[in-house]
């Protein structure tokens, strides 16, 4: 999948609805997991990815009460193509949006948003505030405990891995692998 919309395009819209630095990073880890997904299951279309990643949550923190169904209206003001909206909408799939991710990339991305925030939030409270020291076996423990991160849906994370046809182990393993692997690159992006 191609798109004309063009990375300074999307990072502006998405700094126009989201100032909240968490609300950035948080587009800037999924834009860079989606990235590294796109590239590592072969499909080259990192680009595309990459911005679906970027503009998942366009419209979540001015709009949350519309989040899904705000950002077709807002991804117009880029000329967003129907893909680019389809995707960004179907993230939302079964909670705010009856849009079904259909294509694998939605797939990932409807998997990996949840999960990159709980992975982000098992990181901030080891002592390296850091995953790149991060094993699978310790995210799994943090999976399992409800009460950790108990805003970041386990079935959500759960379901994503079945639409993808994903033991779930394989969808923990690789989102935390593409977190090590972009984690520098936010951060420096971050400052």
């Amino acid at each position: 999948m191609e798109t004309k919309v063009t990375r300074e395009q999307a990072l502006a819209l998405l700094k126009k609805y989201n100032q909240e630095p968490f609300h950035i990073q948080h587009a800037l880890t999924v834009e860079a997991v989606m990235r590294w997904y796109a590239k590592e299951l072969g499909y080259g279309d990192e680009d595309f990815w990459g911005l679906c990643g970027l503009l998942h949550d366009v419209d979540y923190e001015k709009y949350p009460e519309e989040h899904c169904r705000k950002a077709p209206e807002l991804l117009a003001e880029i000329d967003a193509e129907d893909a680019l909206v389809h995707a960004v909408c179907s993230h939302g799939y079964g909670i705010c949006s009856d849009m079904k991710p259909e294509h694998e990339m939605e797939k990932v991305l409807f998997a990996a948003d949840e999960l990159t925030g709980l992975i982000g939030a098992a990181a901030r409270m080891r002592p390296s505030r850091s995953c790149t020291d991060m094993e699978l076996s310790s995210l799994k423990k943090k999976f399992k405990d409800k009460r950790f991160a108990a805003g970041c849906s386990r079935d959500i994370i759960r379901t994503g891995a079945e639409q993808l046809g994903w033991e779930l182990d394989r969808l923990l393993d690789m989102t935390l692998s593409a977190m090590k692997a972009t984690e520098t690159e936010i951060e420096e992006q971050m400052r």
